[in-house]
């Protein structure tokens, strides 16, 4: 085959594998968000019993603790949208950069509790906006046939994020002897492990200076020379022309999303922005990030080796890998939808199971052995179903589903939603679980059967499109 026909357009108006390398490194490194914001999100793990015994707290001032970044990620996620549509993906990118290494180097060196919390908030913010520009920006960089894998690299970096956050938790508590508060590098282990995220937060800083900024964007500021290079560097030899001329007539009817764009309908916002706004809700009432920023005083409360309940945590954060890799392979071949539905119900069975394992009085402090198995291969099912489906599933069509004219600001309102939900499920565990976990695995499994009617009434499916066909 000729190298003109290897960078021809495909039948189904995609580009051919030779600039596909192009792309993927460009949205490998937009996702670099990702993994900062699972990173950051699942670290915190391993300091959850540390900083409850160093500033001797209880459950509910705990909770607040390591909930309140996800206000900071709600605030971030509603206006990066705006900021993004004023100075461009790019710099959004570099901003929230610049905000991860100052919250990582805050949060490892506090001097007291609230300035913990304060880190934490700045730390937030930037999570919020890479939720938002990670999936817009890819989304407008990618070819529509390839669109609904690349764009599931956010979701991807995010569990990859979670797991190294894990394992380096772990390899840093065995460092310090099995002690959250053990000292480790001049200052306890758990400092430490928050101290950490320095290093990828300066990378994603680094790549957001080589990638190229999105040319939906360029072309909303004029610079349509510099929005033909980048289509032909992610699109392949197209006629440039008419791929111009195609986002600038769906930009004409556009001009800068804003919150009153969203406004509309019988309830306030316009149906589509309440069904991406359930996608986000629904994603974080299964219980989730109970999984991820819970998961090691989840197993210790249940009689389980405080180093062990790092090791489990890190085996949990291996299935969520793999359930993103089996997602990121079918998304496109079978869909949204049905992956939503096959998940929801793998995430109700898992769910209702570890329900009924912690239903079971502790025996000696521990669960009676049936029930601790159980327990344990039930959480497994719940994120591996989680994984292979919303997971993934949710950040590609917040991506995808909104019309032109509104994707920013209505983005930016939905993955708030999910940062609000997200805050409600985390604030609110330790005090459930000590008034009763099993009833607590109840509300999260009613929650994961109500997903199945929402989808199958409500949710359309976007595979295939191109982001000017969504209205």
């Amino acid at each position: 085959m000729t190298s003109t026909a290897q960078t021809s357009r495909t039948g189904d108006g995609s580009s051919r594998p030779d600039h596909l390398a192009h792309v993927v490194f460009i949205a490998a490194a937009a996702a670099m968000g990702g993994f900062l914001f699972g990173y950051d999100s699942s670290v915190i793990n391993g300091a959850v019993e540390a900083v409850r015994d160093r500033y001797d707290i209880g459950s509910a001032a705990l909770a607040q603790v390591i909930a309140i970044a996800l206000i900071g990620c709600a605030v971030g996620a509603a206006t990066a949208g705006r900021i993004a549509d004023r100075i461009g993906r790019i710099r959004c990118m570099q901003i929230a950069a610049v905000l991860f290494t100052i919250s990582a180097v805050g949060s490892a060196l506090p001097f007291a509790l609230w300035d913990l919390a304060f880190w934490r908030v700045v730390g937030g913010f930037a999570i919020g906006m890479a939720s938002v520009i990670g999936p817009a920006y890819i989304a407008e960089v990618a070819p529509p046939a390839y669109r609904g894998r690349l764009g599931s690299f956010q979701q991807a970096a995010i569990v990859v994020g979670i797991a190294v956050s894990q394992l380096v938790n772990w390899g840093l508590l065995k460092a310090a002897g099995g002690d959250q508060r053990g000292e480790l590098l001049g200052v306890e282990a758990w400092q430490v492990m928050l101290g950490v995220m320095v290093i990828p937060a300066v990378l994603y800083g680094l790549l957001s200076f080589v990638i190229p900024e999105s040319p939906r964007f360029l072309l909303s500021v004029g610079r349509r020379e510099r929005a033909r290079e980048v289509l032909a560097e992610v699109e392949g030899d197209i006629d440039l022309d008419a791929r111009v001329a195609e986002i600038e007539h769906a930009m004409k009817s556009e001009h800068k999303s804003s919150f009153k764009d969203l406004l509309g309908g019988s309830f306030f916002f316009r149906p589509i922005v309440w069904v991406g706004i359930g996608l986000s809700v629904f994603q974080q009432f299964v219980g989730i990030n109970v999984a991820f920023y819970y998961s090691s005083t989840l197993w210790q409360s249940v009689g389980v080796d405080p180093t062990d309940s790092f090791f489990y945590s890190f085996t949990t954060s291996i299935i969520n890998i793999v359930g993103t890799v089996i997602a990121m392979i079918f998304v496109d071949r079978i869909g949204r939808r049905p992956l939503a539905l096959i998940g929801s119900v793998g995430m109700a069975v898992g769910l209702a199971l570890e329900a009924w394992a912690f239903s079971f009085d502790l025996v000696d402090g521990k669960l009676p052995a049936t029930q601790g198995w159980v327990a344990l291969v039930a959480a497994h099912i719940f994120v591996l179903f989680f994984a292979l489906s919303w997971g993934v599933v949710v950040w590609v069509m917040l991506g995808e589903m909104f019309p032109n004219r509104i994707r920013a600001a209505a983005l930016g309102v939905a993955a708030a939603a999910q940062w609000i939900a997200n805050w409600a499920i985390t604030a609110s565990f330790p005090s459930l679980a000590e008034w009763n976990l099993s009833a607590t695995y109840v509300i999260y499994t009613v929650f994961a059967a109500l997903s199945i009617p929402f989808v199958l009434k409500f949710v359309k499916e976007t595979k295939g499109k191109s982001l000017e066909e969504m209205g």
